[in-house]
């Protein structure tokens, strides 16, 4: 009779068997693979910016910046974006001041219609130095690279 009980505080036979626990990874995977499928899909879309036809061009890509670019855009109409909101070439200068606070070293993107006057595309940068920023940069279709 006490011979069970001798078997000590782990419980004789009891202490003997381990329980080995995994995780079922399969319900995980699947959600990733949704996701990744989700991303894929709604990726293309998060480009931000007003449509405009941009010229062909063969350079090289910059590297991307580590937070959301600053861009305008100048459209086929003569029209002047910030980012998605319109302002006219008069209030360009005081809008970008105003964006700008400390950030006039930030690259600033000037995106413009393949069919805007060279000379109006010239006008916008002007103003954009004018503001303050000197790290401008002219957004080309990359579809372009590799064609010449």
């Amino acid at each position: 009779m006490a011979g069970g009980w001798a078997a000590g505080p782990s419980g004789g036979k009891r202490g003997r068997r381990s329980m080995a626990a995994e995780i079922n990874v399969t319900p995980f995977v699947d959600v990733m693979l949704v996701l990744l499928i989700v991303f894929m899909i709604t990726a293309p879309l998060l480009t931000t910016g007003v449509e405009v036809s941009l010229p062909k061009a063969s350079a090289e890509n910059l590297q991307a910046p580590k937070s959301q670019p600053l861009s305008v855009t100048l459209d086929l109409n003569g029209k002047m974006y910030i980012q998605d909101t319109e302002v006219s070439s008069e209030d360009l200068v005081s809008t970008l001041y105003a964006i700008a606070g400390e950030g006039y070293e930030e690259r600033i993107y000037l995106r413009a219609d393949d069919g805007v006057n060279y000379g109006a595309v010239m006008e916008v940068m002007t103003r954009m130095q004018r503001a303050g920023y000197r790290n401008i940069a002219l957004v080309t279709d990359p579809k372009a690279q590799g064609q010449q």
